[in-house]
């Protein structure tokens, strides 16, 4: 039991070290130690602050990229929508002067098959009427050789010029 309980002696310079080492340690080390629980309050509460700062700045942006990205999206709708209208527009153009080429084509070819047909009709009626003034002469040879065949066919010619 005389372990448990300390003599007298014992207590005081136990006490008294204590006192020594306490009035060394406030005289010493407690300012700076107070001083460097201070500055890593101060520290901490500018991590803190900074850290919201970070936060709120975070959030801005993100609210920013967002539209901007939306703004994004609109831009590129608005411009496949202009896209495709000029696409339609080029095809409608395209169709457009296709038409009228067809069509300039078709008057072409038309005219050319007109001015054809009339060529060949003329050829025709021309060899049609080489045709009928050789056979003509020669008929008119056959009767002209004959003197009253001859007159009478004269007079067969005046009276049908007559009717006509």
């Amino acid at each position: 039991m005389d372990l448990l309980l300390p003599g007298f002696g014992l207590l005081i310079w136990t006490l008294l070290a204590f006192l020594i080492v306490f009035f060394i340690l406030k005289k010493f080390a407690w300012k700076p130690i107070l001083k460097g629980l201070k500055d890593r309050e101060t520290t901490i509460a500018d991590a803190i602050s900074s850290a919201e700062k970070v936060k709120a700045e975070m959030a801005q942006l993100k609210s920013e990229n967002e539209a901007l990205l939306a703004k994004a999206r609109e831009e590129r709708a608005q411009m496949l929508k202009e896209a495709r209208d000029t696409k339609d527009k080029i095809i409608n153009e395209a169709k457009e002067q296709a038409k009228v080429e067809a069509n300039k084509i078709i008057a072409d070819a038309n005219q050319a098959i007109q001015q054809q047909k009339m060529a060949a009709l003329t050829d025709v009626k021309n060899q049609v009427g080489a045709l009928v003034i050789e056979v003509s002469e020669k008929i008119l040879r056959r009767e002209l050789s004959n003197k009253g065949d001859q007159e009478k066919y004269i007079k067969q010619l005046a009276e049908e010029v007559k009717l006509n």
